[in-house]
């Protein structure tokens, strides 16, 4: 759908909705965006500016029309997509949820990325993937315990029929079944590995922030770093790479492709990385 041209009248109330939002007067600021989207509804900024409204509400289900609304005008509304992971997240729809706001911070990077937007998405999408992991986790977790009692339960009641069945002595039956047990540990063991979280790999993590990287590039001295650090570091203490030094032009840095998707595999592995620091 193509989006429509707003009318005077319309963005008067959008003007009045935004003065009674900053007062925190939710439900007026509503009913001024829903008398703007009257007069002008393909104006995507209307049905976020009230969306926003309805999540400062919690009214989740209302957030999420309204999203969808705007995102039918503009396919690449960072707002609408981030509220609309929120909403869904809210109704317990992870994967849909998580899909949402990994949508909006793509948008975000792509148009802005050291906006504040980006940074507060990747920290909601972080703790969304983190929800989920411990959700599918805790659901592991439970039946490979289930499972390994079912299992020594077996070995337990063959243990004791072997021993009552053979000539040979108690000492090496039980011996041999207590090897048995052991290695069932170890079978177990492994198979909960991957749901431990150990330390990161060095080579996944800027230098500047000590944290896992989302949206890595390369100096022309060849380190890279995290955009939104290394720009920070330019703007406020130099033109100059912290490591080597070396003057940096923030023109020059190159996104770091392969780092980005050695990134993207670790943490489809390791979901509990998005939480923890390196």
């Amino acid at each position: 759908m193509v989006t429509g041209v707003a009318s005077p009248m319309a963005e008067r109330l959008k003007e009045e909705g935004n003065n009674c939002f900053k007062k925190e007067r939710f439900g007026a600021a509503i009913d001024a965006y829903t008398e703007a989207i009257a007069l002008s509804p393909n104006v995507p900024a209307y049905w976020t500016n009230r969306a926003l409204c309805h999540m400062k509400r919690k009214d989740w289900t209302k957030v999420e029309e309204d999203c969808r609304k705007a995102i039918q005008l503009v396919h690449n509304s960072v707002k609408a997509h981030y509220m609309l992971g929120l909403a869904l997240l809210q109704k317990k729809e992870y994967t849909d949820g998580v899909k949402e706001l990994q949508r909006a911070l793509d948008l975000g990077r792509s148009s802005n990325p050291t906006g504040y937007m980006v940074e507060e998405i990747w920290e909601e999408l972080s703790k969304a993937k983190y929800m989920e992991w411990e959700l599918v986790s805790a659901r592991r977790s439970w039946e490979l315990s289930s499972l390994k009692e079912t299992c020594e339960a077996a070995l337990n009641q063959q243990c004791a029929l072997d021993m009552s069945r053979t000539e040979e002595s108690s000492d090496e039956a039980y011996i041999a079944h207590t090897e048995r047990l052991k290695a069932l540990e170890r079978v177990f063991e492994k198979a909960a590995e991957e749901d431990k979280p150990t330390e990161v790999p060095g080579y996944l993590c800027c230098n500047i922030t000590l944290e896992i990287f989302r949206d890595p590039v390369i100096s022309p001295s060849g380190v890279t770093y995290e955009r939104a650090a290394i720009l920070e570091h330019l703007k406020k203490v130099g033109k100059f790479d912290p490591i080597t030094r070396e003057k940096i032009d923030p023109s020059k840095l190159v996104p770091n492709l392969a780092i980005k998707e050695a990134v993207a595999a670790y943490l489809e592995k390791h979901v509990w990385a998005y939480k923890l620091g390196c």
